[in-house]
């Protein structure tokens, strides 16, 4: 497990904006194929976990991008 986490954030290091871009297209599509197949009385639990999963993750990745512009601001 350690070495596959190793891979995963040299993987990372060596992708460009235009990779993770992909990368997050085709987790987009899975989850929309997901969603679909989703059964009628699933769907307001699995939209609300799914609600829940992208505020908790969407804050801290969108709080180290602005950390990074302002960084970058101050040291221009």
């Amino acid at each position: 497990m350690k070495n596959l986490l190793t891979i995963a954030d040299e993987y990372i290091n060596e992708c460009t904006w235009k990779d993770l871009a992909l990368l997050k297209f085709c987790l987009c599509a899975i989850g929309v194929i997901i969603g679909t197949v989703i059964s009628p009385k699933h769907k307001k639990i699995t939209c609300a976990v799914a609600g829940s999963v992208f505020t908790v993750t969407y804050i801290p990745l969108m709080s180290k991008f602005f950390g990074i512009i302002i960084r970058k601001l101050k040291n221009d």
